[in-house]
């Protein structure tokens, strides 16, 4: 078995492959407090959840936008497995040229989600992902990662917003999405704002995107986006929710002999 591991400002997802096919993916909460030995009890207990042991794996990868976890986690694995655990950043083969300012600068997310997208496409294309923040990064026609943007996630301008007025409620983004823009009541009129205001944002974002990359640009997305606000983009999004773990597997595939 092949482990992944994607750590997030929120979670860390843990995927296991064999013979090229997932067969689990499941998280942990990301959290700078948790020791070492706290996230190899986890990751035992993630295992045995799926029916798999520490015993299986034969190698792993680890992606990371949260340098204070990177060595925890890592740590970690060490301790229930003496296999090769590969990092990603510099050094790795990921088969896109990064036309950025500072390279090393990329979250590790971003470059995995852009090598699964041109597993299926071969661009020009964007992939989203979407944790505590959106990052939107785009990859052209002869696959060169070339760029992007990043904004708050939905979730914390919310979180922020109810902490910061006294009469605004929290609301579920994850409810259907809006009918009309014409909210009748206060919890109505966030749903609009946030659902229908993120989707508006997002169209517009990947209207400019087109216009750089072409007008024949994909947009990829996975993470936290909510379906409610997917759905109301007029954009047309293919989410997958294991695309940073594919990613993963796929830079670890081109690895695996170094």
């Amino acid at each position: 078995m092949i482990l992944t591991v994607n750590i997030g400002n929120t979670h860390i997802t843990v995927g296991g492959y064999e013979q090229n096919t997932l067969k689990f993916c499941g998280r942990l909460h990301s959290d700078p407090c948790t020791t070492a030995d706290e996230y190899a009890i986890g990751l035992v207990s993630l295992l045995s959840l799926h029916g798999a042991s520490p015993e299986q794996i034969e190698g792993g990868i680890l992606g990371s936008v949260v340098p204070v976890l990177t060595g925890q986690v890592l740590k970690a694995l060490h301790t229930l497995c003496r296999v090769r655990i590969l990092t990603v950043g510099p050094g790795l083969k990921s088969g896109i040229k990064l036309r950025l300012d500072n390279p090393a600068q990329l979250g590790a997310e971003l470059l995995c989600g852009a090598v699964a997208a041109l597993g299926e496409c071969g661009g020009p294309l964007v992939v989203i992902s979407a944790d505590t923040a959106i990052s939107m990064m785009a990859v052209n026609d002869r696959q060169e990662l070339v760029g992007g943007v990043i904004l708050p996630g939905p979730q914390l301008s919310l979180d922020a917003l109810v902490k910061k007025t006294a009469q605004l409620p929290q609301i579920d983004l994850a409810a259907k999405t809006p009918d009309s823009i014409l909210g009748k009541s206060t919890s109505a009129c966030l749903e609009n704002g946030f659902v229908l205001g993120t989707a508006s944002l997002l169209d517009g974002l990947a209207a400019r995107f087109c216009a750089e990359l072409g007008a024949q640009t994909a947009f990829y997305a996975t993470g936290s986006l909510p379906l409610a606000i997917r759905n109301a983009c007029r954009t047309p999004i293919q989410y997958r929710e294991t695309l940073i773990t594919d990613g993963l597997y796929r830079i670890w595939l081109r690895n695996r002999k170094g």
